[in-house]
């Protein structure tokens, strides 16, 4: 079956889309910002984001939210902030995705000892299931695992992790913008969307960092606590929507997330 009618739910005519990540709560909880991720859905919404990444609980509640902007629905569950390791898990599978009108699905992946044992065989499961279904697949891609230390997000690291997902088979890599990045680009035969990473307390330097991966190739961004996280969420939305789809300056940006306009 073709992908292409889901991709086009998520990446604009321009090739390019603006995710906003609203899965963190399997691990963290309440995080400040997803308190009610309903009325968080309507602000990135009205802000412009394409689409959206959250779990099959908030996606069951908030359907009806969600049916104006892509859905991409996640399959595993990392450790929670209790737990320990790097690995996800697979809990959920592409035929649930399908049930829930997911555009695409996606799960962690990661070289490394106690990683890769676990998430490249979820890769590859996925992959040949969601060919046959007509199922875009994201695969996010972290040296070391789900939040490793810093030690692993190197360059070299990051762009071989990306280089493997495409191996298995993935449709898009999500991974983390380092200087260098266009180098990931090049050995990476598949759309790259770059993460948001740690909360920042520079917002000017943050958009700084979107629009420096979007001219070195990125074909768009997953931002989370970056975008809801900050307390003026559809500024922010509306800001990186600015940047990605109309190529405005950071400066420009930098006046949307303040202004407004």
């Amino acid at each position: 079956m073709n992908k292409d009618r889901r991709i086009n739910h998520i990446f604009k005519a321009d090739g390019r889309a603006l995710i906003v990540a609203m899965d963190h709560g399997s691990c963290t909880g309440a995080t400040a910002g997803l308190e009610n991720p309903g009325e968080t859905i309507e602000q990135i919404i009205e802000g412009g984001a394409d689409a959206a990444l959250v779990n099959f609980g908030v996606a069951r509640r908030f359907a009806k939210k969600l049916s104006s902007i892509g859905y991409i629905a996640r399959l595993d569950l990392p450790p929670t902030y209790m737990g320990k390791g790097h690995d996800s898990r697979l809990v959920f599978d592409a035929e649930y995705a399908m049930k829930m009108a997911a555009d695409a699905v996606i799960l962690n992946i990661g070289q490394g000892v106690g990683v890769e044992e676990v998430t490249y065989p979820h890769l590859a499961e996925t992959v040949s299931y969601c060919d046959s279904i007509g199922m875009p697949v994201f695969a996010e891609s972290f040296p070391g695992g789900f939040d490793p230390g810093v030690e692993f997000k190197t360059l070299d690291n990051i762009a071989r992790g990306a280089r493997i997902g495409c191996e298995i088979g993935c449709d898009f890599i999500k991974t983390a913008y380092v200087p260098g990045f266009e180098r990931i680009v090049k050995e990476t035969f598949v759309p790259i969307v770059v993460l948001g990473g740690s909360k920042t307390s520079d917002e000017r330097e943050f958009l700084a960092s979107i629009k420096d991966a979007m001219e070195h190739g990125a074909s768009g961004v997953a931002i989370g606590r970056n975008a809801w996280g900050i307390g003026n969420t559809i500024n922010m939305t509306r800001a990186l929507a600015a940047i990605i789809h109309k190529n405005v300056s950071v400066e420009e940006a930098y006046e949307i997330l303040k202004c407004g306009k």
